[in-house]
């Protein structure tokens, strides 16, 4: 296993470009004059205008999904970069540029052109995991390039961690280090199950993997536009608590409490009202805020679907056309627990 993926984890760095101020006494309307740059520069060596490039190795990792040159890793390791560096595994480097990244899960996308053939990796079905199985996260920690360390799936469906909008980590005890960012987290038979992302500081064997289903969703788009495109319903929620659900004549604390009502949103045409609670999208039954969040997030824009609600003890349904989400509505859910 080892061998057939080795090749398709890479090691990604980040370029800044410097943009100097203007020299002290260097009057505002010389500086732009192309003749006085050609004098700043043959008697002090650079001028004002000159940007400068540094380089900063050993961020993060990234893996190949694509033969074009495609890679994915984490938007932390490159956020803010101007440009990026890829290191293969056979210590060839390529120079990249960023193609798209997604705030909300933490994911970025990067393309090189390649002049060698690559490897590319295989993204399993993260969703058919169990917990026990075995692990293996390949990645960059600390600079020591191809580290393979080897665990097992502690959890799924991690949530309320604080780490990005959208959570349904992966939880592995195989070692994550400052470097394993964006790197895989494989299974036995080769398939990258989830993308490397955290680590609890305070602990140890406690790592958070982004699970490959919901990668898919989001690379595909970030690819072909740059963006990720997100269903909205128009809810703010919070979580179910047991004394709420009592109040609310619940028998347990399935579902999501709608706090908000967002104006001219598919909820507020379907007429849902704050405190009721959603139990149910289409056929699937929430399980909590989280649940509900992800799945109006990955509906399809357009599409209608059913929601199952208890508004006053009352089961009811009600049905909604998904809008796209709009960048900024306030918060949409209550705040992770810490």
């Amino acid at each position: 296993m080892a061998e057939r993926v080795r090749p398709a984890v890479v090691h990604i760095g980040t370029v800044q470009v410097a943009r100097p101020r203007r020299p002290p006494g260097v009057p505002g309307p010389f500086a732009d004059d192309p003749l006085f740059k050609d004098f700043f520069d043959q008697f002090f060596g650079r001028g004002p205008g000159r940007r400068e490039e540094f380089h900063q190795p050993g961020l993060g990792s990234g893996v190949i999904i694509d033969k074009r040159g495609y890679v994915l890793t984490n938007l932390h390791v490159v956020r803010g970069a101007d440009g990026v560096t890829v290191r293969l595994a056979s210590k060839e480097e390529f120079r990249g540029r960023i193609v798209g990244s997604d705030a909300k899960t933490d994911l970025a996308v990067i393309r090189f052109e390649p002049t060698v053939p690559l490897t590319v990796a295989t993204l399993g079905n993260s969703d058919a995991l169990r917990v026990g199985e075995w692990a293996i996260a390949i990645g960059n920690p600390f600079g020591l390039d191809q580290t393979v360390t080897v665990g097992v799936v502690s959890a799924t469906g991690r949530s309320d961690v604080g780490i990005a909008t959208y959570e349904n980590f992966i939880q592995t005890d195989a070692s994550i280090n400052p470097g394993n960012s964006g790197g895989p987290l494989v299974n036995l038979r080769g398939e990258v199950i989830g993308i490397n992302t955290a680590i609890v500081a305070a602990g140890q064997g406690i790592g958070f993997a982004i699970p490959t289903n919901m990668v898919k969703r989001i690379t595909g788009q970030l690819i072909d536009r740059g963006k990720v495109t997100r269903g909205w319903i128009g809810v703010a929620m919070q979580p179910l608590t047991t004394e709420l659900a009592q109040a609310l004549g619940l028998r347990d604390t399935r579902g999501a409490v709608v706090s908000r009502v967002y104006p001219s949103s598919p909820a507020a045409a379907a007429g849902l009202l704050p405190n009721d609670v959603i139990v149910a999208f289409d056929s699937t039954a929430i399980e909590d805020y989280r649940h509900l969040q992800r799945l109006s997030a990955d509906a399809e824009v357009g599409r209608t679907v059913t929601l199952q609600i208890v508004r006053s003890r009352e089961r009811k349904s009600v049905q909604l056309t998904v809008a796209e989400a709009p960048d900024r509505v306030g918060p949409e859910a209550a705040p992770p627990r810490r």
